[in-house]
């Protein structure tokens, strides 16, 4: 039998549609209940869903006021702030074309970004780096006073017309501005049951920033679109005291990426958390003894998901579909997946690139700007995810390595290629080279490995660095290497760089 994952498409998503519509489906009937609780050592913001629709219509209606029109792209460079779901879901409302973007982006990067959207205007945070251009800019204080405004109605449509835009590396070294649907929200009904568990009644508390895409889909949007409570911890508030607001805030899902799951056990043995039924982590891959740790504390199982920007999570471990031992779990009931070789589905077993059908709602619109490249990922049917995996009898897929050189860095996918190109032109260096090393046990951060007529000094690397990378992307260490590994035909072997890194 052939490695494919097929039990039926998902029901078609209804006509007209609009993303925010749908994300605020259960504001009128749930009223008064807590959508949002944004919660501090000393404290908790608490956000109805009569408020919380509200400022995302009255913001709505002030973009619309501001000049923008429907179609419109608006890049976002807000903070880890609630303003930044809230523009966010009012654009979509509104019609507008969001696209939200890392806080620690630098100016030059944000630039290049500007260059290529073209952007209509830009939300901004004054505090956070923006490109110096002539665009409109709304600012955060203007968007705060925009949420009293009479609420806008909901732009509908077709659900195929694009939503917004997230930007992912690629394996070209560019970032590339991935394309969604509306439909895309639709699709995530699909992880409520084969991932979160999910229901009204659950309060999920995400970890992460507000400003981060993970955040906004699994800890803001999903709760919403069933009528959960999406519970945030403040700006500032650190991972060891994570345990003690689920606690007093009884969260009932916990989801973070990995390294937070880490950070936690630092500084906990045991966790005393009654009504926490489960916890979810994607971004990376999560190891084996982190899971058994998290346990063993008491914090319950630990359930992992597959995706990434083009199509979100779509094979995932769950409450009702545990992964087996060693497996990240099974595609969700709805999609389509497959183990794709050269010549298309490969047999149960073998390993090949983990692939997800054409025709599913969550899949990307393409890539913007660059649709040889999209294309150039389609085999038949398959969307080619670059990642490699194995496909046993009762559809549990094992992951197998990237196919490519991505690296991880704390949950963000990041291309050597694009580090490689903004630091190659530092005086002194002749050649770079930069992948991800383990530096301590489920710990790994982006190294770089260069050659030149001597060794430099690291603090001014890491300065240069600092100056031409947002911080996720920054090598956090600078080795000299008398020459750089390669293969018989002289292509750079940057998984072998791994092996001139110290072992601790």
């Amino acid at each position: 039998m052939l490695s494919i994952f097929d039990h039926g498409a998902y029901p078609d998503c209804p006509t007209p549609f609009n993303l925010a519509a749908y994300v605020m489906a259960h504001a009128d009937r749930l009223s008064d209940k807590v959508a949002l609780s944004i919660v501090g050592l000393s404290g908790a913001e608490r956000w109805s869903y009569a408020k919380l629709e509200q400022a995302i219509r009255g913001t709505g209606t002030g973009l619309l006021n501001a000049g923008f029109k429907p179609g419109d792209i608006l890049l976002m460079r807000l903070g880890n702030s609630v303003e930044f779901p809230i523009a966010y879901l009012g654009a979509i409302a509104a019609g507008l074309v969001p696209v939200p973007t890392s806080s620690q982006l630098t100016a030059r990067e944000v630039g290049k970004m500007v260059d290529s959207l073209k952007p209509a205007g830009i939300l901004h945070d004054p505090s956070v780096a923006s490109a110096d251009t002539d665009l409109p800019v709304v600012t955060t204080d203007q968007l705060e006073q925009m949420r009293d405004l009479p609420p806008v109605d909901y732009h509908m449509g077709d659900p195929n017309r694009l939503a917004y835009l997230v930007y992912t590396s690629g394996t070209s070294g560019n970032p590339r501005a991935v394309m969604h649907a509306h439909r895309a929200i639709w699709a995530r009904q699909m992880m409520h049951d084969g991932w979160y568990g999910l229901g009204e009644d659950d309060r999920l508390m995400h970890a992460g920033a507000f400003n981060w895409t993970y955040t906004l889909g699994t800890g803001l949007m999903d709760p919403w679109s069933v009528g959960a409570t999406a519970v945030i911890p403040a700006e500032g508030v650190d991972p060891e005291a994570l345990p003690l607001l689920m606690k007093r805030h009884e969260a009932t899902i916990f989801a973070a990426a990995p390294g937070v799951f880490r950070k936690i056990l630092t500084k906990h043995d045991r966790i005393d958390l009654p009504k926490l039924r489960h916890g979810l982590t994607a971004g990376e891959k999560v190891s084996d003894q982190i899971r058994n740790d998290w346990r063993d504390a008491g914090g319950g199982e630990m359930y992992e998901a597959f995706g990434m920007s083009e199509c979100s999570t779509f094979i995932s471990g769950s409450p009702s579909t545990p992964a087996k031992p060693g497996a990240l779990g099974k595609p969700q009931e709805g999609r389509r997946v497959a183990i794709v070789g050269p010549d298309g589905p490969v047999p149960l077993g073998e390993e090949g690139v983990i692939a997800v059908h054409r025709d599913d709602p969550g899949l990307m619109l393409g890539y913007m700007g660059a649709e040889d490249e999209a294309a150039a990922r389609m085999q038949g049917d398959w969307f080619l995810t670059g990642d490699h995996g194995r496909m046993d009898e009762d559809g549990q897929i094992t992951y197998m390595a990237r196919a490519d050189d991505m690296m991880n860095a704390g949950g963000y996918r990041v291309s050597p290629i694009e580090v490689e190109g903004a630091l190659s032109d530092i005086p002194g260096i002749t050649e770079i080279g930069v992948t991800d090393c383990e530096v301590k046990a489920d710990t790994r951060l982006i190294i770089a490995f260069y050659t030149g007529p001597e060794e430099l000094d690291e603090a001014a690397l890491l300065a240069q660095a600092q100056d031409r990378l947002a911080r996720y992307k920054q090598p956090r260490s600078f080795v000299y290497l008398p020459q750089m590994p390669r293969n018989p035909n002289g292509k750079l072997l940057r998984k072998a760089l791994r092996d001139h890194w110290p072992k601790s």
